[in-house]
């Protein structure tokens, strides 16, 4: 089974060069550079963080409370304004082109949809009601009935709760209810602030187990922002590890589960108190900003 409008590739993907002309660089699908977020003016909250997600790779970003993850995504969907935030300096680029000036609603039709912290669920509409929002996040409406069908069979509980309201769905429900709403989208990059939040181990598996097949059945690529860093670190390729507003350490996923830090500061294998990259040689050694 296909969606036939859901994949849709970045911009990029169509550039042709002439035969005497050299190869053009590789754009990255999402390019942070260097932002700052401040809230009311004051409050800084990301501090000259960077980073990048390819064309259908799996990032993800994880870090504890009040590390600033939030407030990146944020920043990364244009959703700053509406909680008295901004970017202060640097830049988000997605797929080359600046989200200056874009509203949500038009950096969902380029091609980026966030799922926020607990889902996007209007729970005082029905199943099919939140589904059919998603055809304000394309760029025409033509076929979305197809896809909500085909949706449904990839998601058979939404069928059987086609008219049930959103709020009486369960959590695992409302996330895949969630993701049904990105699909029909046609994102070729999905950011999750926080998709474990609430949800049982099963049920994060079974979400995360849907996240691979739509990453390795459509190549959209995916950022996830965790705190759960083991199940985070299953499913990316890449990973950055953000502390006080800034990113302190990244590598590949591999590389980040057989580092001692990591393994005793965020997957629980040793000591009883998660300790901070501030209190290692090592981290001060890799720190990535300017002081």
């Amino acid at each position: 089974m296909t969606l036939s409008l859901v994949k849709r590739m970045p911009q990029q993907a169509a550039r042709t060069d002439s035969p005497d002309s050299a190869p053009a660089p590789a754009v990255p699908l999402l390019e942070v550079r260097n932002i700052e977020v401040v809230y009311h003016d004051v409050m800084y909250a990301v501090k000259g963080v960077s980073l990048k997600v390819e064309p259908g790779q799996v990032v993800t970003l994880f870090g504890p409370n009040g590390a600033g993850k939030t407030s990146l995504v944020r920043a990364i969907s244009r959703l700053l304004q509406s909680v008295d935030g901004e970017i202060r300096s640097g830049a988000v680029l997605f797929d080359g082109q600046p989200l200056d000036g874009l509203a949500t609603h038009q950096v969902a039709r380029r091609g980026l949809y966030q799922i926020p912290e607990g889902g996007n669920v209007i729970k005082e509409l029905s199943v099919r009601e939140n589904l059919l929002l998603s055809q304000f996040c394309r760029d025409s409406s033509a076929g979305l009935a197809d896809d909500i069908e085909r949706v449904m069979q990839r998601f058979p509980i939404l069928k059987t709760r086609e008219q049930q309201l959103g709020g009486y769905l369960s959590g695992g429900e409302q996330q895949m209810l969630s993701m049904a709403k990105a699909l029909l989208a046609r994102p070729c990059l999905m950011v999750l602030d926080e998709p474990t939040l609430g949800l049982s181990p099963m049920l994060v598996q079974q979400n995360f187990g849907v996240l691979r097949e739509l990453n390795r059945d459509f190549g959209i690529a995916i950022l996830v922002i965790e705190q759960n860093a083991r199940v985070a670190l299953d499913i990316a390729s890449y990973g950055y590890v953000m502390e006080s507003g800034r990113v302190v350490y990244d590598g590949p996923a591999e590389q980040l589960r057989g580092n001692r830090e990591i393994q005793e500061f965020y997957l629980g294998m040793e000591g009883d108190a998660r300790k901070s990259f501030r209190d290692v040689k090592h981290y001060k050694r890799r720190k990535r900003w300017l002081s």
